[in-house]
């Protein structure tokens, strides 16, 4: 019997890949609206992200969640996804 495979994602802080439940989406919804997605099951673009605020932060600094979700982000959405992240963990 031939095991299940593990979905592989890579964390946009610290570029390390890990498997997808380990991660939390961070998604851009057919909206444009942009939040986190703890389940992995919301609609729209994802990106990926480790549990830590430090990778969030990371992420933040290289304006890497912008280029994977295509879009200008407004500080007040990623306060937002700190204090979500803070109250996920």
């Amino acid at each position: 019997m031939q095991q299940k495979k593990i979905p592989m994602r890579q964390c946009l802080g610290c570029r390390e890949h890990k498997a997808k439940r380990d991660l939390i989406r961070v998604v851009r919804s057919p909206e444009g609206v942009i939040s986190l997605d703890f389940r992995g099951k919301a609609p729209g673009r994802g990106a990926y992200v480790c549990p830590q605020p430090d990778c969030l932060k990371k992420a933040i600094r290289a304006r890497a969640i912008e280029r994977a979700l295509d879009c200008a982000i407004p500080p007040e959405v990623y306060e937002q996804l700190e204090k979500q992240m803070e109250a996920g963990e």
